[in-house]
Formats: structure tokens, C-alpha cells, sequence
């Protein structure tokens, strides 16, 4: 009995082994019908567009707040300093720099003043913005500031004073103290100049100054 059992399983083995069908390939199917063949390798996806760049249109404001002062007295043209965004700024409908963004610029123009007349003019701009890590170039609007006039009164004292002295001196003593009077006079009038002093620019740190662009600023993401 054992040996029929065992006739009949070798039987029912040998039967399976020879339905198996080969496939167009000369690949042998499986007893489900489904070639042996490799599993292809998932590709990976694909990295996502850049973003587009930001473009920041001509004309629009930037409202920056100076980190240092500036003075005709103590900078020359040429000579850099740094501002910082006082309100954000956006292009379109996103922001693109924060408030507080780091800003640079420079002194176009610096004049002293003189000593009894001539204006004294600072004249600043940005020409920078740091984005992104990198410090992007702008091109700004110019501010100037000027100085007040000298006042008539001051240049007419000391540039009479020469002339009173001598008055004092012909009062006092005649030709010889005409003479005296007259350098007395001079004396007079260079302390009143040096009294009178010079009229400089002075722009203490944190003052605001609003700039404009003057031609579109495109930001890298």
C-alpha cells in the first residue's frame, strides 16, 4: 500500500514538471503562469524647477535707517556705510527682502563748509543689498543734505572788525594808537571768526533716509 502511494506522488511530481509551458523567450514559466524575469529599479523623481526669480520693480521705495553717522566734516567721497531696512519690500505679491535686511551705500559728494561763507553738501546712495548670503547690486535715487547759510551779521563782524579796532584806536591815542587799534582790530575779527565756527552736515545714526530704485532689481532664490 505504502508503494502505491509512493508511485503516485512521483507520478502527480512528474506531471506538474512537464506542464510547465516555455514562453516566447525559451524562459520557463512558473506553475502561476508568470515569467521568471528581474524586477526593474523604481527611478528616482525628478528634482523640482528652480524657483523664479524675484523682480523688484524701478521705483520702488526702500526706508533704511543709517547704522552710523555721517558728516561732512569726517567723510570724503567715496566712503562707504551701512543701512538697515526699516519696512519690508516686496515684489508682486511676496515678500522679497525683511525688514532689518542689511543694506550698503556710499558718499557721492562731500564739501566742508568754510570758515565765514560756502555751504557745506553730503550727498549718499545704496548700491547694495545683501540676499541670499551675497551682497546683491542696486542702483539708487541720490540724497543730499546741505547746510545752513552762514548768517550775514556773523560775516560782517568779521570782516569789520579791522576797521573798528581803528576807530577805538584813533579815539584812544591818535595815529600811533590808529595803529594799535587797527592790529587789536584784526585780532578781534579771526576770534570772531573762530567763534563763528563752520556750518557742517552732521547726520547722526539712526536716521532714515528714503531712497527709490532707479532701475528693476532681480533677487536669485
Amino acid at each position: 500500500m505504502r508503494l502505491v502511494r509512493l508511485v503516485a506522488i512521483c507520478a502527480l511530481a512528474a506531471t506538474l514538471i512537464a506542464c510547465q509551458k516555455v514562453n516566447s523567450n525559451g524562459q520557463a514559466q512558473g506553475p502561476a503562469g508568470g515569467a521568471d524575469q528581474p524586477v526593474a529599479a523604481t527611478p528616482a523623481p525628478a528634482p523640482p524647477p528652480p524657483a523664479p526669480p524675484l523682480e523688484i520693480a524701478a521705483g520702488t521705495t526702500l526706508e533704511v535707517r543709517l547704522n552710523e553717522g555721517l558728516s561732512t566734516a569726517r567723510n570724503r567721497e567715496g566712503d562707504k556705510f551701512s543701512a538697515t531696512l526699516e519696512l519690508p519690500v516686496r515684489a508682486g505679491e511676496q515678500e522679497a527682502l525683511p525688514r532689518g535686511a542689511r543694506l550698503e551705500g556710499v558718499v557721492t559728494t562731500s564739501r566742508p563748509s568754510g570758515r565765514v561763507e560756502g555751504r557745506a553738501v553730503i550727498g549718499i546712495r545704496l548700491d547694495g543689498v545683501e540676499f541670499g548670503g551675497q551682497l546683491v547690486p542696486l542702483q539708487t535715487t541720490l540724497d543730499t543734505r546741505t547746510s545752513e547759510a552762514h548768517k550775514k551779521r556773523n560775516i560782517e563782524l568779521i570782516g569789520g572788525g579791522t576797521g573798528l579796532g581803528a576807530l577805538i584806536g584813533a579815539l584812544a591815542g591818535g595815529g600811533k594808537g590808529a595803529a594799535i587799534g587797527a592790529a587789536a582790530g584784526a585780532a578781534a575779527g579771526a576770534g570772531t571768526e573762530a567763534a563763528t565756527g563752520k556750518l557742517e552736515v552732521e547726520i547722526p545714526a539712526e536716521t532714515v533716509f528714503t531712497f527709490r530704485l532707479k532701475q528693476p532689481l532681480t533677487l536669485q532664490r
